[in-house]
């Protein structure tokens, strides 16, 4: 339905960004958006990352929540169970060379220095995203971090 027919306060998902270009927010289980307000052509939605923005009101969106939102809650149990979903060992950046990571190298348990990821963007609160993308201009609250030291 597109999203300047749906009421305020619904419980939405499957949130399209771009008119015609199909769902691309709010569509893992369990997840949904809630649509806050109208502003002109945007309409307000409240993501699951808690991140408040405008989108196109001439976008589609489903009514109502994802199925299985006790999904996130499943424990696997056992490295075994992990690889028969195809998922492959996580190895710490640390526990490498510092060929293979930022973070690696070093004698003995060294702690390996600032956060990073393998390909030497920083981590752990650093902000990442580019300020100059066009999107940004229709962020209105970003979303809640989880750092608790900020």
């Amino acid at each position: 339905m597109l999203l300047d027919k749906i009421p305020f306060g619904a419980v939405i998902h499957a949130i399209e960004l771009q008119p015609g270009r199909g769902a691309a927010l709010a569509r893992s289980a369990g997840t949904y958006g809630q649509l806050m307000g109208r502003e002109g052509k945007y309409v307000v939605v409240k993501l699951p990352s808690g991140e408040v923005r405008r989108i196109l009101s001439t976008c589609r969106a489903t009514i109502g929540t994802t199925s299985n939102p006790d999904h996130g809650l499943q424990v696997l149990g056992k490295a075994g169970r992990k690889r028969w979903l195809g998922r492959r060992p996580r190895v710490r950046g640390v526990a490498m060379n510092p060929v293979d990571h930022p973070m690696g190298g070093g004698e003995g348990k060294s702690s390996g220095g600032h956060p990073r990821s393998r390909t030497g963007i920083m981590a752990k609160g650093q902000k990442t995203r580019n300020n100059k993308k066009n999107s940004t201009k229709l962020i209105i609250t970003k979303r809640k971090s989880t750092n608790k030291n900020k």
